[in-house]
């Protein structure tokens, strides 16, 4: 027989006017905190959206597209980096106004977090009965306000349009075994190396067609700009691929990757490649085995958030708005806390959860260059305390990819409005 439904308690009119009106206030306090959190990212001026722009016209004029630099008062010389089937699609935006190409990408990097936050909050909130169109729009608006976020925006960057491809794949396409799986990973990949790591996570859990049609899509499109850019293809794969030099100084605070940790321990000295590699080998190791431990529970989100954390890690240079898988964590985690048990142990548990939650919320909102002036020379990290302020989200995923619970499936409750 049917379970038999029973009907949420009922709320007293005045009770109801409370609480719509607390819930207002704090959409309004969050609305009202944003702009304070975006200030400092204005003087970026969308400074790597015009880079690409400028060096697509370069391009366009029939020069080496990697030969393009420009000089930085931080970084030194900074180089477009992309791999050549970015600049295909990057070059049509070169032709218009430089004013509307800031206004599109901007406007797809909002549209990609309401989605992409959409699609993360989604079952938290059938899970747990929660209101719907509240916890959307108080999660939207806290994730515009995490640095990852506000960076991407304020330098012009593509990393939203990366997640979208990788969750929808992830989250959607991979587990319902769609023809097309493993698409989206593979684009995004062809568009910028670091997804490359979920085509691995693809392998390790045994999505093996999923992993096959990645790897086949971003070969395809490589390929494609082989044959239309064969010179800066091959320049790129052979020679500016290994250059790090050409993205930035690797000591540089906004480097939130294990080496960028060891480089800033003795700047300007470059860290022992052994060191650093050991350590690649460790993390990568233990967090790809709780990756696809997670993949095998059912648990997607907590796989791919654990493979996001890896990549950031490991990959030579990682820029603080690379970092956006600090978010799903958080869901992650309020979600588990969410459906602890009534034990002593148990409260224990939700209690460590919810403050994990919103100490990483703390940190990434925050954030560890929006301010802060790290200044232009190369500084070696003389105290703890610096170590600590100065690699917040190196040690924070390393804790991640300790803690980061794996959840069993809930049974959806209807969510109140």
């Amino acid at each position: 027989m049917p379970a038999e439904s029973v009907a949420p308690p009922a709320v007293a009119p005045g009770d109801q006017r409370g609480r719509t009106l607390r819930r207002i206030v704090t959409v309004l306090a969050l609305v009202a905190v944003l702009p304070a959190l975006y200030l400092p990212g204005l003087v970026h001026d969308f400074f790597d959206l015009k880079i690409y722009m400028r060096a697509m016209d370069w391009w366009a004029a029939g020069h080496p597209l990697y030969d393009y630099v420009q000089p930085d008062r931080v970084q030194g010389e900074l180089y477009f980096t992309y791999p050549p089937f970015s600049a295909l699609l990057l070059r049509p935006f070169a032709a218009l106004p430089l004013g509307l190409t800031i206004a599109i990408f901007t406007a797809l990097t909002g549209i990609g977090v309401v989605v992409t936050t959409r699609w993360l909050v989604a079952p938290l909130i059938a899970r747990h009965g929660l209101p719907r169109l509240f916890t959307l729009t108080v999660a939207v608006l806290l994730v515009f306000a995490v640095e990852s976020t506000r960076e991407t925006i304020t330098f012009g960057q593509i990393n939203m349009l990366l997640v979208v491809l990788i969750l929808a794949d992830l989250l959607f396409a991979v587990p319902r075994a769609r023809p097309w799986a493993g698409v989206g990973v593979g684009l995004a990949t062809a568009l910028k190396l670091f997804p490359g790591i979920f085509l691995l996570y693809l392998l390790i859990s045994r999505r093996w067609r999923a992993a096959v049609v990645a790897g086949v899509t971003a070969t395809a499109a490589t390929l494609l700009a082989a044959a239309l850019a064969p010179r800066d293809s091959w320049r790129f794969w052979t020679h500016e691929l290994w250059a790090t030099d050409r993205v930035g100084r690797t000591d540089y605070t906004g480097n939130q990757s294990l080496f960028g940790l060891l480089s800033r321990l003795d700047a300007p000295a470059k860290p022992p490649q052994s060191v650093w590699l050991a350590l690649v080998l460790v993390v990568a190791g233990f967090g790809l085995w709780r990756a696809a431990r997670a993949a095998r529970a059912g648990d997607e989100l907590t796989g791919l958030t654990l493979t996001g954390l890896v990549g950031g890690l490991v990959s030579p240079i990682t820029w603080t708005h690379h970092i956006y898988w600090f978010i799903p964590a958080v869901v992650v985690l309020v979600d588990a806390a969410l459906h602890t048990g009534r034990g002593t142990d148990e409260q224990r548990r939700r209690w460590w959860l919810l403050a994990l939650a919103v100490g990483t919320s703390a940190v990434i909102i925050y954030g560890v260059v929006s301010f802060q002036d790290w200044g232009i020379a190369p500084v070696p990290t003389d105290s703890p305390g610096e170590f600590v302020f100065r690699n917040e989200y190196v040690l924070l995923a390393l804790l991640l990819l300790v803690t980061l619970p794996v959840r069993r499936e809930a049974r959806p409750t209807p969510a109140r409005g």
